[in-house]
């Protein structure tokens, strides 16, 4: 076994090679390792060291803290219809996105917040499946949104009553759709964007879009996270 080359930290411990790839290999197998359990590793192998000084030797390796994303699990079928809706619309101009009126409707949590697990990641790898949490669609919740935006500027927003359903969607649609399409100058050719929940895809919800002469954008099944307005929900929910 070949002599250990050492770092000395702000510290004054003694840090060599061998540890600084332990520590690597370790959170890239685990992204979910916590700094006191490298700490601890490390410790076992006859090495004291700080946590600053793991957090820093991490650094040096371009491995940061981040919370963890939160990712629907998908299947093939999933998977092949994202692909063919980025196939199919990969080559739309500023024009067509311009005039997408996005919708959604998102649960808001007014007491406690969610778990967000950290994961040790390089940058450009906060999709990877191990640095990720896998969600299913449905929990508990206080308060239900449904709301819409189009190019950066927000529509309409509805504060659900109860439990969603096909006929609050309606409701939903005759009170703001058309209101939030002129409040945001759409474009003759403007299309709505709903995602494939029962409750939007019934056929009383098509056929009022049908006697409405609303054009839908057609969307892949679970594919929560192609939707920009998930990044307007997720600045709502850091503010509530």
């Amino acid at each position: 076994m070949g002599p250990r080359s050492h770092h000395t930290s702000q510290e004054g411990e003694a840090f060599c090679l061998r540890d600084e790839s332990t520590l690597v290999r370790k959170v890239q197998i685990n992204p979910r390792t916590v700094a006191k359990d490298l700490v601890k590793m490390l410790e076992e192998t006859g090495t004291k060291v700080f946590i600053s000084t793991v957090k820093r030797v991490l650094y040096r390796q371009n491995l940061k803290g981040h919370s963890a994303r939160k990712n629907l699990l998908l299947q093939n079928r999933h998977r092949k219809a994202r692909l063919q809706f980025a196939t199919a619309h990969g080559n739309k101009d500023c024009t067509f996105w311009r005039n997408v009126l996005w919708s959604d409707e998102t649960k808001i949590e007014l007491f406690g917040h969610n778990n967000h697990p950290y994961v040790w990641r390089k940058k450009g790898e906060a999709c990877k499946p191990k640095n990720t949490i896998p969600t299913v669609k449905h929990g508990g919740g206080s308060i239900m949104l449904w709301g819409c935006f189009a190019a950066g500027r927000t529509g309409a927003f509805h504060k659900i009553d109860g439990i969603m359903r096909t006929e609050n969607n309606v409701d939903i649609l005759k009170q703001h759709l058309k209101t939030s399409v002129r409040k945001l100058k759409l474009g003759c050719k403007w299309v709505f964007q709903i995602n494939n929940d029962p409750k939007h895809t019934s056929k009383v919800v098509a056929k009022w879009l049908k006697d409405n002469k609303v054009n839908v954008l057609e969307w892949p099944s679970q594919s929560p996270d192609l939707n920009p307005i998930q990044n307007l929900w997720a600045e709502l929910k850091k503010r509530v």
